[in-house]
């Protein structure tokens, strides 16, 4: 019998990610208002470093930004094995269905959880037959290379991140 996951929030079932021997189990959940604080530390700890490369940190301003931006019924948090990994902000934008936000704790990052998250999105999408798009900051070398070998490639570059698209396989060959 085939594993699956639920996402809390939808009535879809995700499939689980096999890795070698180790199965890695995420779920995705709506966040809430009582998720503010853990989704700034997430945005701190994931990525303080590559925008202090492109811009420099300013604590205030990251507040600020960060509140004015604060939409729970985007954003899905990505749970492993019950606690609470990562954040997940799609959408729909003129070009397209959009990655609009993956993060991760550190201690989330390279076992494979995004790829999971990625690989489950990139199913649906070729499902419906629709491409994937996103931005990555240049700065950001570890995620362009996970987009990458996803099969993401730059379509764009912009003064601090790339603009990156993922096509189904079916479109790629017409």
């Amino acid at each position: 019998m085939p594993l699956r996951l639920v996402d809390k929030g939808a009535s879809k079932d995700l499939p689980l990610l096999v890795t070698g021997a180790e199965v890695t189990m995420y779920s995705l959940r709506q966040a809430t208002d009582a998720d503010y604080e853990f989704l700034y530390a997430l945005h701190v700890a994931a990525m303080q470093t590559y925008i202090t490369a492109t811009w420099g940190w300013n604590e205030t301003w990251q507040r600020e930004y960060f509140e004015k931006k604060w939409n729970p019924i985007k954003q899905r948090i990505i749970q492993v094995a019950g606690e609470d990994a990562g954040v997940l902000v799609t959408g729909w934008r003129p070009e397209g269905f959009f990655l609009e936000l993956i993060e991760l704790l550190p201690q989330y990052q390279g076992c494979g959880v995004g790829t999971a998250v990625i690989h489950d999105l990139q199913a649906m999408a070729a499902k419906q037959g629709y491409d994937i798009y996103l931005h990555v900051l240049k700065s950001n070398q570890p995620a362009r290379r996970l987009y990458e070998r996803l099969d993401f490639r730059m379509i764009e570059e912009r003064e601090e991140r790339f603009v990156m698209i993922w096509e189904p396989t079916h479109k790629k060959n017409v």
